[in-house]
């Protein structure tokens, strides 16, 4: 697959920022859901830069869970915010008006099969991304902090 560049990133980079803006500010009331799916904000720190980045993300809850879906659109390169997200294993999250600190798990077997099917139920776009690429596109889990 060819590499973004130039204008399409610039716009989808304003975009995401715009996005977050108008999330923080209004508690998700604004920008709260994508394709009729609802949105969490993530924030997440860079594996190289050591600086945070919060990206809005689709999200279910399963019980007292959080689950994402790390697609990219169904690029062949994992999202970035992933990657970072696997390297710490931890994350803040904005739920609406809610912050909170979380602890990232990638599902597997039985459990990523049936969070799978969830999120395509919700959103059928996950499953035309999964035909773009050849990778298995990773289904997580975040679970809230304890408090300390």
């Amino acid at each position: 697959m060819a590499t973004r560049g130039g204008l399409q990133a610039t716009a989808e980079r304003a975009t995401m920022r715009l996005l977050v803006w108008l999330y923080r500010r209004s508690g998700g009331t604004v920008a709260g859901k994508m394709f009729g799916v609802p949105l969490v904000l993530l924030t997440t720190t860079g594996r190289r830069s050591g600086r945070p980045w919060t990206v809005p993300l689709m999200y279910h809850p399963d019980g007292d869970h959080l689950v994402i879906v790390a697609s990219n659109g169904g690029r062949d390169r994992p999202p970035a915010w992933w990657l970072n997200l696997r390297a710490a294993g931890r994350a803040t999250v904005q739920l609406k008006k809610e912050t909170f600190p979380v602890t990232a798990a990638e599902a597997d077997g039985d459990t990523r099969d049936r969070l799978w099917a969830i999120a395509v139920d919700r959103y059928d776009g996950y499953a035309k991304y999964a035909e773009k690429t050849d990778r298995r596109i990773p289904v997580v889990v975040l679970t809230r902090d304890a408090p300390p």
